[in-house]
């Protein structure tokens, strides 16, 4: 397995821990965002979105981390990053995909590229959509959490969680304003895959 992706990306680094979780062993190639390998001939023929993570495996090229997510639950379904119990699985996908769909990009670097040029500040528009999304996020945690997002194990939720609380911090949004979502990321924290997955432990971190 090859992971081209960059250590800071919200999308490489929840693959990252899927792969972790998975206890799978994989390659990593960077590509750097801040400096537009992504828009290079040789990534674009990999992926022509110009987009990290790409994961090559098995003789493809894996793209999209929510598909690349579900793919490797399909693959090693073992240990399992979703639980048994068909609508306990559409929760976990649901708190996913908030993250992946709802918050995450809208507060990606090309986005915020965007509203810069416009004479937006990155900060202020990345917590305006941020608030919303981990106030839904701490509600059902509360509700359905023991430890983790989902449960006692970590699921696909934690793995879009934890890279999003990462960024929070980033964009210096106050965590602590959520103490389901405080406590997972803390639990994280002491996890090896979530450790392994941080972005400063990787090879391309600045």
């Amino acid at each position: 397995m090859i992971l081209h992706g960059y250590w800071r990306s919200g999308t490489s680094y929840r693959t990252r821990i899927a792969l972790n979780l998975k206890g799978l062993i994989y390659d990593q190639r960077p590509v750097d965002l801040s400096t537009g390998d992504q828009r290079s001939g040789a990534y674009l023929a990999l992926n022509p979105q110009g987009l990290v993570p790409a994961l090559e495996v098995d003789g493809q090229v894996l793209t999209q981390s929510p598909a690349i997510l579900e793919w490797l639950e399909e693959r090693y379904p073992q240990p399992p990053l979703l639980p048994p119990e068909l609508g306990d699985r559409a929760q976990v996908r649901a708190m996913a995909a908030l993250v992946a769909c709802d918050i995450h990009p809208l507060n990606n670097l090309r986005v915020l590229k965007a509203v810069k040029a416009l004479g937006g500040e990155a900060n202020p528009w990345a917590e305006s959509w941020i608030r919303p999304g981990f106030d839904a996020l701490e509600a059902l945690i509360e509700r359905s959490g023991d430890g983790w997002a989902f449960g006692g194990q970590p699921t696909l939720a934690d793995c879009c969680l934890i890279p999003q609380v990462y960024s929070a911090r980033r964009f210096d949004v106050d965590v602590s304003a959520w103490p389901q979502i405080a406590a997972v990321e803390a639990r994280a924290a002491d996890h090896p895959a979530f450790q392994a997955a941080h972005p400063d432990n990787q090879p391309d971190a600045d």
